[in-house]
C-alpha cells in the first residue's frame, strides 16, 4: 500500500490528466477554463481576476488574450482613455464551460460511483484536516 500523500499525490496527478484531456476537447487549458469560469460569475477586469486567481497581470492578460483569440471571451474598453477592459463571455465559452462541467461531474460520478455518501463524508473531513495539517506546517 502506498504512502498517505503519495497516494494522494498519484490521485491528484490522475485527476488533473483527466481534467486535462476533458478541457481540451473545447480547445481549452485547464487554466483558461477556470479563469473563463470567474469572467461567468461576474468578475470582468483583470484587477479583479487578479484578486481573485492569484495570478499576476502579465500572466493573467496572456491567458485573457487566448480566450480571447479563442472567441471564449470579447473585451471591451471602457473609461475616458478607454484603457480598462471588461471582459464578457461569449456563447462559445458558455457552451464549453457547461460542457466540460458536465464532463467532470460526469468523471466525479463515475470515480464515486461505488463509495457511500458515509465513505465520501469521512474522504472530506480527512482532507480538509490533512490540508489545515500541512497548512501549520
Amino acid at each position: 500500500m502506498k504512502d498517505i500523500l503519495v497516494a494522494l499525490n498519484s490521485a491528484a496527478k490522475n485527476h488533473t490528466t483527466q481534467l486535462f484531456k476533458i478541457t481540451k476537447a473545447t480547445g481549452l487549458t485547464i487554466s483558461e477554463w477556470k479563469l473563463l469560469n470567474q469572467v461567468i460569475a461576474g468578475n470582468k477586469t483583470q484587477e479583479v481576476l487578479s484578486e481573485i486567481t492569484n495570478l499576476d497581470i502579465s500572466t493573467l492578460s496572456r491567458q485573457l488574450k487566448r480566450l480571447v483569440e479563442k472567441e471564449m471571451l470579447k473585451k471591451t474598453a471602457i473609461g475616458k482613455d478607454k484603457r480598462q477592459l471588461i471582459y464578457t463571455v461569449t456563447q462559445k465559452g458558455l457552451d464549453s464551460s457547461e460542457y466540460v462541467s458536465n464532463q467532470v461531474k460526469s468523471l466525479t460520478e463515475l470515480v464515486f460511483n461505488h463509495w457511500t455518501n458515509e465513505e465520501k463524508n469521512l474522504l472530506k473531513i480527512l482532507i480538509n484536516r490533512l490540508e489545515k495539517s500541512l497548512d501549520r506546517i
